[in-house]
């Protein structure tokens, strides 16, 4: 069972009927998500692109993963300037493996109350796309938002023969999705991590507030418990 979103936490309103959703473990947020974010918002002409950190992120179980809070608070420093961007707590909140489709759910949910019809665009990298098969009730998730997939370095943008090879319903999945061509920055998170556990520098890989908050809490440093700063 989905209820109604917390009011006091705003962060999608009646007027926000073109939604992106960007997902994913945030561990920790960086550059390459903002730049595919703002980017596919100017394309698609977004009103609002949630920020969705999972709680347990399903292809990560048995990891150890940064706690929920450290990475929340990571992606709101990360995009306090932007005004289209906002968080939400959504998976955060909700017990179990964080899967795309109980969260579209509940964004449906919420539509519903609110009275409006919204478009949602799930934004994923194309590497990702190569594994969507994988999810829980991939099906489910394209009829409930339209897949906005940008490139990854080596994983160039799908053409439409593959998608229809590819997802569920044939030329019928591959219609819901679209292809957006934005700037490719090619470090992951885990470059970032790798990084900061050895002393190196982080810097011009994360937004500077993350960068502070990753030192001030020595987070990935276990491994260097000597170094207190990016050079």
């Amino acid at each position: 069972m989905t209820g109604p979103l917390d009011e006091s936490r705003a962060w999608i309103a009646p007027t926000d009927r073109r939604v992106g959703i960007l997902g994913g473990t945030f561990d920790p947020v960086h550059f390459g998500h903002l730049v595919a974010a703002e980017q596919v918002r100017e394309a698609l002409g977004l009103h609002r692109v949630l920020f969705v950190p999972a709680g347990a992120p399903p292809h990560k179980l048995g990891e150890e993963v940064t706690a929920a809070d450290h990475r929340a608070a990571m992606v709101e420093l990360a995009i306090a300037g932007n005004p289209s961007f906002v968080m939400s707590r959504i998976e955060l909140e909700r017990s179990g493996p964080s899967y795309t489709v109980d969260t579209l759910r509940t964004l449906a949910d919420e539509a519903a109350r609110q009275g409006v019809e919204r478009d949602l665009y799930f934004i994923l990298s194309a590497e990702a796309l190569d594994g969507f098969g994988d999810w829980r009730d991939p099906t489910g998730i394209l009829t409930r938002c339209r897949l906005a997939v940008v490139p990854r370095p080596g994983a160039p943008l799908p053409d439409r023969a593959w998608l229809a090879a590819h997802l569920p319903g044939g030329a019928a999945g591959a219609a819901r999705v679209v292809c957006v061509e934005t700037v490719p920055l090619a470090h992951s998170a885990s470059d970032v991590r790798e990084r900061a556990a050895a002393g190196r520098s982080i810097r011009y890989l994360v937004p500077p507030a993350v960068e502070r908050y990753i030192c001030d809490h020595r987070l990935y440093r276990s491994q260097n418990p000597s170094e207190d700063r990016p050079k």
